[in-house]
């Protein structure tokens, strides 16, 4: 590829709605430089990650590989990044993880092959190539930029854009590649599963916010509640992306089934509201999920998330628990609700003055429904 062609590929990357987190071990260097060096990179790159050394990957993947260059580890890494991805990413951006690892040309001449595996991961597709080049034919510097081109392109499918035809392989240079699909069943399964964290389905026509405005809830079923308690939440954050979230797996119960979360989709859809659809019940972990978030809960939800009975009757683990929140700029807004039969706003709460900053009072004068799903469901006979 021509620079010109390598610069007309990127451009066409960063003007696509595609958000990307790379992790890169042992080439295609030249791809960070090739998309940092075009205006518009911060529309695509969120992060990039080179966990060159053996210590550094095994620690990105959480295990030792079976092989540090092979296929199996390049899927593992676009899977790790397209996670990341999905966390650091605007709310309703599609979300592109990429792997690459690679055994090049170096200083010393190498025994085996000289062979490199690039993956990229997006929400319903698993891309994998490998490719093994002629020792001899090229230089470290030759090699590095053969796999790097190659992966421009393989980023550029990935965000579906049209990439000029390659041709950087010799022909006694073998290159293979495979593609999975997956439609929106299987993706449900892989976050129940815990292989996605997150699966977002954004039904707000405008999404301009980066910060997420979320309110947490099993929805079962919606209600004028829960929208108007958002409308009260939103006004209050000034700045924000308001979206429901759910999640597939429960501390106490077994984890809803895709249909149910189907269902459950369905309601959002209908009134043209965001909802998430995650696999963690616990608010810490959720902290994870959604960096600098605010989240939308009732005073009982308040009550609970500071009783030291839930974190095994430990003040201190609580207390260590929510300043992590804290620390990554999560902040709690509080409804009044409910609680054993008397209704209460954030006022009537001790919270530690460790927290204080982090939990924001919704007044009731702007919010006040005493009404719950339960009840609901009672009513009906659901």
């Amino acid at each position: 590829m021509t620079e010109s062609c390598i610069r007309s590929a990127v451009e066409a990357i960063h003007s696509s709605p595609f958000q990307a987190v790379l992790h890169l071990a042992g080439g295609a260097s030249q791809v960070v430089g090739s998309l940092l060096s075009v205006p518009g990179a911060s529309n695509t790159v969120l992060e990039v990650v080179v966990p060159y050394s053996k210590m550094s990957l095994i620690q990105l993947l959480g295990k030792i590989p079976s092989q540090f260059c092979g296929q199996q580890t390049a899927e593992d890494m676009a899977l790790l990044a397209y996670n990341r991805a999905l966390k650091l990413s605007k709310p309703g951006s599609p979300a592109v993880g990429v792997g690459f690892t690679g055994s090049l040309a170096s200083s010393r001449p190498k025994l085996g092959e000289h062979r490199f595996y690039m993956s990229t991961r997006t929400a319903d597709q698993l891309w994998i190539s490998s490719v093994t080049l002629t020792k001899g034919l090229r230089t470290r510097e030759e090699e590095d930029r053969v796999s790097s081109h190659l992966l421009i392109k393989a980023i550029g499918n990935a965000c579906k854009v049209p990439g000029a035809s390659v041709l950087l392989l010799s022909e006694s240079d073998v290159s293979d590649e495979y593609e999975t699909q997956f439609n929106e069943d299987q993706q449900l399964e892989q976050l129940i599963n815990g292989q996605i964290c997150f699966k977002i389905y954004p039904f707000e026509n405008e999404i301009s916010a980066e910060r997420k405005i979320i309110m947490p809830g099993s929805f079962n079923p919606l209600h004028d509640g829960h929208l108007k308690l958002m409308d009260v939440a939103t006004r209050i954050c000034g700045d924000g992306y308001p979206c429901f979230e759910i999640s597939a797996v429960n501390a106490d119960k077994p984890p809803l089934s895709v249909s149910q979360i189907k269902d459950r989709i369905k309601q959002f859809e209908k009134v043209g509201k965001t909802v998430i659809i995650s696999n963690q019940p616990y608010f810490y972990k959720k902290a994870e999920l959604f960096p600098g978030s605010a989240f939308v809960i009732g005073a009982d939800t308040a009550v609970r998330l500071i009783n030291p009975e839930y974190y095994d009757g430990d003040y201190n683990k609580m207390l260590k628990i929510l300043v992590g929140c804290k620390e990554t700029g999560c902040t709690f807004l509080v409804g009044g609700r409910n609680v054993d039969g008397a209704f209460k706003v954030l006022d009537d709460i001790d919270v530690p003055k460790e927290l204080k900053d982090m939990f924001v009072s919704i007044p009731a004068e702007q919010f006040r429904m005493d009404i719950s799903s339960t009840e609901i469901r009672n009513r009906s006979g659901m």
